[in-house]
């Protein structure tokens, strides 16, 4: 009798607005999961397969590590060696400044292009060019011009990161309606006050859209610039392990790269969705 009269309690709740609000929203949540797993458990099976295939072929035997099972065999070696630590913590540094960097530099440029037409029409060629230039092109400059490799790689980082942010400033900005500039200036606003008060809130979700593009490009570039010169890093760990033959750890390491680079971009993601006025659909 109890268990009837809970499920008549819980039906009843389900028919009323908040019931229905809240029954939609966990069914929204479950299948938003369940299509996150799944797609992760497709990506496993290809591995496996893929891992399989190389098992029971003789020519290709000896790189069955490749698969899923040696990979995450080898992940307690690797984290008792403090492998994977030192390496996150290695590429962190350098990423963290790169981009602390791109962002100092974009931004303002990125409300100068879209503040000042004379600008814009001075700079526009130079920057695309730049723009369209490969970060790894500059590595053999960057090398001779720096004295350390750290600050080599932490140049390519901040030169690829650079114009995702400068960019989406400007475009951002190109969207605000000019009768606010009006506005303020007729109520004696500085230019701090405009900068402050109306751009930077105006843009903020295009300026966290450019530094989520940039962290992107940022990440793919870090792996190669870490590939030569440097022992530290996860770019360079991949290479060590490709150098030994370790093919379970090299795959462990991609692994943790696609692990950190995707928990760093849901996370920009999360920011722009949830603290932008603006928010992203």
């Amino acid at each position: 009798m109890s268990t009837d009269v809970v499920n008549i309690a819980a039906a009843q709740a389900a028919t009323t607005p908040e019931g229905n609000i809240c029954f939609r929203f966990i069914k929204m949540k479950g299948r938003s999961f369940g299509n996150w797993f799944f797609g992760l458990f497709i990506l496993f099976c290809l591995w496996w397969l893929g891992g399989y295939l190389l098992y029971i072929n003789p020519d290709t035997t000896n790189f069955a590590d490749f698969g899923p099972i040696p990979t995450f065999q080898a992940y307690p070696a690797l984290w008792a060696e403090g492998t994977i630590q030192n390496a996150v913590m290695s590429s962190g540094y350098r990423l963290g400044v790169a981009l602390a960097i791109a962002i100092s530099f974009g931004i303002p440029i990125g409300i100068l292009l879209g503040r000042s037409k004379k600008f814009k029409e001075i700079s526009n060629s130079p920057f695309q060019l730049l723009r369209m230039v490969s970060p790894l092109s500059w590595e053999p400059i960057a090398v001779i011009v720096f004295l350390t490799w750290d600050q080599a790689i932490i140049f390519l980082l901040s030169i690829a990161s650079v114009w995702p942010i400068a960019f989406a400033t400007a475009a951002g900005l190109a969207k605000v309606d000019p009768a606010w500039f009006k506005v303020a200036r007729n109520l004696g606003a500085t230019p701090w006050h405009t900068l402050t008060q109306i751009i930077l809130p105006a843009i903020a979700f295009d300026i966290l859209t450019g530094i989520r593009a940039a962290l992107g490009v940022a990440w793919i570039v870090l792996v190669p610039a870490e590939f030569l010169g440097v022992t530290s890093g996860l770019g360079y760990s991949i290479a060590d392990a490709r150098e030994t033959l370790s093919y379970d750890h090299l795959t462990a390491m991609v692994l943790v790269i696609g692990v950190i680079g995707y928990l760093l971009d849901s996370t920009c993601a999360f920011v722009i969705k949830n603290w932008c006025w603006h928010r992203a659909e």
